[in-house]
C-alpha cells in the first residue's frame, strides 16, 4: 500500500524550501537552510527550475529580483551564472540539484517540487528523474502541474510522485481525474484549504498519504495535526 511504502514521507516534519532563517545567513532554498535541516532531522522541502543549460536549480520564483536583486528569469541563466549570484546579501548561492543531492547524502527525506512555467519546461523532469535514478537516499517529486509529474513517471515509474494543490469543493472533481489519472503516490495539499473533500476522500478510501504546505501559525499545525499525515512547515520547529 502507498501509505506502507511512504511511510519515510510521513515521519518527520518538512522543512519548506529548507529550515530557513534569513537573520541567520540561511535563507530559503539554499544548502545553508539545507544543511540546518539535517541538524535537526527534519525532511526537506525545496523548489526546481531548469536552467538555461538544462541543469535542475534549487530556486522558487520565476523571476531573480526577490532574492537576488537581480532581473530576469531563473531559466535564462546557466547554473554557473546563477551559482556566481548571491541570495539576499548572504554568502549562499542558487544551487544545483546535484549540489543539494551532494550534502544531504540520504541523511534526511527529500520531496522536491518542480515549478513548472508552460512551454518552458524541457528537460526539467527528465533531468531531475535522471539524479534521483543514482541517489540512494528517500526522494519524492511533486507538481501543480500533471503534465511535468507524467514526464517523471516516463523517466523513472518508480520515483514516488504527488499532486500539489489547493482550492475547495469547486476544485474537487479535478483534482480527483488527476490523481486518479496520474496514480500519484501522495498529495500535498494548502493547509488553509483543509478540510476539503478531495484530499480527504484520497486519504480516507484510497490510502493515499497526505502532505500540507505551509504551515506557520499554532492554529494551522492543530488543523493539520487533525487532517493530515505529514505537516510541511516554517517559521518555527514543530
Amino acid at each position: 500500500m502507498r501509505r506502507d511504502r511512504l511511510r519515510w514521507l510521513t515521519a518527520r516534519p518538512i522543512a519548506h524550501r529548507g529550515f530557513h532563517d534569513w537573520r541567520r545567513s540561511r535563507p530559503e532554498n539554499t544548502l545553508a537552510a539545507f544543511v540546518a535541516a539535517i541538524q535537526a532531522r527534519y525532511a526537506i522541502e525545496c523548489d526546481l527550475h531548469v536552467a538555461a543549460d538544462g541543469v535542475p536549480v534549487v530556486f522558487h520564483d520565476d523571476e531573480l529580483r526577490r532574492l537576488t536583486g537581480e532581473e530576469g528569469c531563473v531559466r535564462d541563466r546557466t547554473s554557473a551564472e546563477l551559482g556566481d549570484l548571491r541570495v539576499l546579501d548572504t554568502p549562499e548561492w542558487i544551487p544545483t540539484l546535484d549540489e543539494l543531492l551532494t550534502v544531504v547524502e540520504g541523511r534526511v527525506p527529500l520531496v522536491l517540487e518542480l515549478k513548472s512555467m508552460p512551454g518552458r519546461n524541457a528537460g526539467l523532469a527528465w533531468g531531475v528523474a535522471d539524479r534521483l535514478k543514482r541517489y540512494a537516499g528517500p526522494a519524492a517529486v511533486m507538481s501543480f502541474d500533471p503534465e511535468l509529474l507524467m514526464e517523471v513517471r516516463a523517466g523513472d515509474p518508480h520515483l514516488p510522485r504527488g499532486l500539489t494543490a489547493d482550492g475547495n469543493w469547486r476544485s474537487a472533481p479535478r483534482h480527483l481525474r488527476s490523481t486518479l489519472r496520474l496514480g500519484v503516490d501522495f498529495i500535498s495539499y494548502a493547509i488553509d484549504d483543509l478540510p476539503t473533500p478531495m484530499p480527504a476522500f484520497a486519504r480516507r478510501f484510497l490510502r493515499i498519504p497526505l502532505i500540507c504546505w505551509t504551515v506557520r501559525t499554532p492554529a494551522q499545525l492543530k488543523k493539520a495535526r487533525a487532517w493530515t499525515d505529514q505537516i510541511t512547515f516554517e517559521g518555527f520547529s514543530p
